[in-house]
């Protein structure tokens, strides 16, 4: 299988960590490609007429998207623990948790790409405060509400994937006021998953 990745994207960096925890990583050609908004990238495009990554070209040449899918195909593949609970509970919240961090990654995007890639004069303060309001929202609902001791799972992988990646482009990130949280990014962040697919590079337009 060719997993069509980025460096610096948390989306991939989320399937390639799930792989990892999956005992399958060694199955996936990883091959990076450059994709912005603004700039085109003619074989991403072949994949995914949305011209993003991650596409996961499976061994008969079906092409899967967005990262939510190849996670649910790679869980099937292997034969340890699931990392999306089948049913029950416990499914539902670890879709909670991934849905949290999708979140957090579209405010955090938000606020990055006004305040580094959109011009002075078109930047949108108020549109911008409101983006960081609900990084802090969200952070303080996961040191309230969310245990975060269980099993490693997909909600888990894409909460680390996340935070690692506001903390990886300097945006507000868990601090003194959500310590319990802060401390288990901190924890996660050195499992062999992630420490082999830390983030690299920058964004290209």
């Amino acid at each position: 299988m060719k997993l069509l990745y980025q460096t610096h994207s948390p989306y991939a960096r989320k399937v390639l960590v799930l792989a990892h925890e999956a005992g399958i990583a060694d199955r996936l050609q990883v091959v990076h490609h450059e994709t912005s908004p603004t700039r085109r990238n003619e074989t991403v495009h072949a994949a995914n007429p949305l011209g993003k990554v991650p596409v996961l070209i499976c061994d008969d040449g079906l092409a899967l998207f967005d990262s939510t899918v190849i996670c649910e195909y790679l869980d099937s593949l292997h034969d340890g623990p699931r990392l999306i609970p089948a049913e029950g509970r416990a499914r539902f919240l670890a879709l909670r948790l991934q849905a949290i961090a999708h979140g957090i990654l579209d405010a955090g995007i938000a606020v990055r790409w006004d305040a580094e890639r959109r011009p002075v004069a078109l930047r949108w303060q108020s549109m911008a405060q409101a983006q960081t309001g609900k990084l802090l929202a969200a952070y303080a609902f996961l040191e309230r509400e969310v245990d975060l001791g269980g099993p490693v799972d997909l909600g888990q992988i894409a909460l680390a994937t996340a935070l690692t990646w506001i903390d990886f482009r300097d945006l507000p990130a868990p601090d003194q006021e959500h310590p319990r949280l802060r401390a288990w990014c901190d924890g996660f962040a050195r499992r062999p998953s992630m420490t082999a697919t830390a983030y690299a590079g920058a964004t290209q337009d």
